[in-house]
């Protein structure tokens, strides 16, 4: 559905100031980007068909932008939907929640930027409508993330100075706390949340984390998970969740445990990664926030708080694979499943780490410290990504993309002839850097089968859309085969999907929201590298079916 009509319902006004402000983690303090001072970022609370408009003025030392929902002139992507907001600048965003409730949340779209610029975003139903789930006491946003003790602009710009990894995180965090069990966080500093016995708390968990998946589970409790990315879901209880980055999950937690001497329990979140651990270099922390009972007989702390023991271990591709399969959409009547079931455009999009050579006569480009004195890339498709000087989106609206970008993004694996006639320059260099985007006729149906070669699993992100995730599994995708075990009955609906490394994941979406929107991996390294593409989505027909009109204070590049 298109966005052309603005939402005739409840418009909410916010500011948000981005400021440097002083952050003490890990008895290390630093400067951080923040949006009025605050890290995580303000919770907007809001109804589904709310309009929200949020003006943000620059105040700090770089270029921002912020992602938002569905209109693509306040999409946020740097020079994908916009030019950044510059020092000094501002720029006003219209927030279409015309489908969303549940979960979403706000962040930069920039850089590394995110690490510290991002909050929640709260959608209850409708006015005259309830959730549907039991009665809630109260509800409680839980953002997963990560802190660098080094600023994060400096972590970036080296890796791309080398052309090595980026450096990992220094800690996990909950809603901006390592925890205490980190040697140099204390117990004082560790979020907390207060629970009283028979009470049930919704848990709005994100994961804001630049890097990495997360293991999330509450010492004692099991969690009961009634949605993902603003879609409810048939309620599934599990013993801990595994969430990508950019997702965000619904999570009822029932205070349920006998009381006694130990009213405290660890909520933890751990890294979940799939890589080598032994060749490469990450975050293997576990960030922990306390749940404690207020209701106890005076409600003594006796001792440390209960630790999670069914929280899986940092490579338990099983566990995550297991938690990922039982996902199903709700599918009732008020909130039924559509999914496609005639596909007009058939996707396989190959993932994959690619290496760029060292060129001694590049000032950019000939320090060299990745794998075998390459520099790393990435790709979809052997199309490794580049940003244009000026956005796709004004490029596309004005018609004047010629020279901006592509129109021939592959449906599949392509293999591209260099200059000198070698097949993809030979060896391990193979992919073609370039901006090349697809473009969809209105309504299109398409399925994207995204198909892992690098080893790893990727979170891949669609910007506009959210889609049903029909099927999953390891190996290579068979298209006469796997098919055939698709769910099309009840998929869960998403806007990330976690990739399983050596495997895929179908999914599909009718591209009934015009506009330009941009897919890429949720680990930004990869996103750096080149892991995106952008679809273009004409209008249609009908005013409902066509762009808003561009805003005349949008910044320039």
């Amino acid at each position: 559905m298109g966005t052309a009509k603005i939402p005739a319902l409840l418009w909410f006004l916010l500011a948000g100031l981005i400021t440097e402000t002083n952050y003490t983690r890990l008895c290390h303090e630093k400067s951080i980007l923040t949006v009025n001072g605050q890290f995580p970022g303000p919770t907007i609370y809001a109804r589904k068909g709310d309009l929200i408009i949020v003006n943000v003025h620059n105040n700090g030392n770089k270029n921002i932008t912020i992602h938002w929902p569905r209109n693509p002139w306040s999409d946020g992507p740097e020079f994908i939907t916009q030019c950044p907001i510059r020092p000094g600048g501002n720029f006003t965003y219209q927030v279409i929640l015309f489908e969303e409730e549940g979960t979403l949340w706000w962040h930069a779209h920039c850089d590394f930027d995110r690490a510290t610029v991002h909050g929640a975003i709260v959608i209850h139903p409708k006015r005259g409508t309830t959730f549907p789930f039991r009665k809630l006491d109260k509800e409680i946003p839980v953002i997963l993330g990560e802190w660098w003790n080094d600023d994060v602009e400096h972590v970036l710009d080296k890796a791309k100075r080398i052309g090595g990894d980026v450096e990992p995180s220094d800690a996990n965090t909950i809603n901006g706390q390592p925890g205490d069990m980190f040697p140099l966080s204390s117990r004082d500093d560790t979020f907390k949340v207060a629970v009283q016995q028979g009470n049930t708390y919704l848990l709005r968990v994100i994961n804001a984390g630049l890097t990495n998946d997360m293991f999330f589970a509450i010492a004692g409790h099991r969690l009961t998970v009634v949605g993902i990315d603003t879609r409810y879901t048939k309620p599934i209880t599990v013993d801990y969740i595994m969430i990508a980055p950019g997702q965000t999950m619904d999570v009822l937690l029932k205070a349920n445990r006998t009381l006694g001497s130990n009213s405290r329990y660890y909520m933890a979140a751990r890294t979940f990664i799939t890589l080598p651990v032994d060749t490469i270099r990450f975050n293997n922390s576990t960030a922990t926030a306390i749940v404690e009972y207020t209701d106890s007989a005076a409600a003594r702390p006796v001792g440390p708080p209960e630790f999670p023991v069914l929280l899986p271990a940092i490579k338990d591709e099983d566990a995550a694979m297991a938690f990922v399969k039982q996902l199903r959409s709700l599918g009732n009547q008020d909130h039924p499943v559509h999914v496609p079931m005639q596909v007009d455009e058939h996707m396989l999009i190959d993932i994959d780490i690619n290496f760029l050579p060292c060129d001694a006569n590049n000032a950019t480009n000939k320090l060299c410290e990745g794998p075998q004195g390459n520099r790393f890339a990435a790709s979809l498709n052997n199309v490794s990504f580049q940003n244009p000087a000026i956005d796709v989106l004004d490029a596309y609206y004005y018609g004047s993309g010629r020279g901006v970008y592509e129109e021939n993004f592959p449906n599949k694996l392509t293999v591209f002839v260099n200059p000198t006639g070698d097949i993809n320059g030979g060896g391990p260099l193979l992919m073609k850097r370039g901006t090349k985007v697809k473009v969809l006729e209105y309504g299109t149906v398409v399925e994207v089968v995204f198909q892992d070669l690098s080893i790893e699993n990727h979170p891949m992100h669609l910007h506009g859309f959210t889609f049903y995730v029909v099927g999953r599994g390891s190996g290579t995708f068979d298209e006469r085969r796997d098919p055939a075990t698709y769910n099309l009955i009840d998929p869960p609906f998403q806007n990330t999907v976690s990739v399983p490394k050596s495997g895929w994941a179908a999914i599909r979406f009718r591209a009934d929201n015009p506009g330009v929107w941009f897919m890429h991996c949720h680990f930004d390294r990869h996103v750096v590298w080149g892991m995106d593409t952008v679809f273009i989505v004409k209008d249609g027909k009908t005013p409902q079916a066509q762009m808003l009109p561009r805003p005349p204070n949008m910044p320039e590049c």
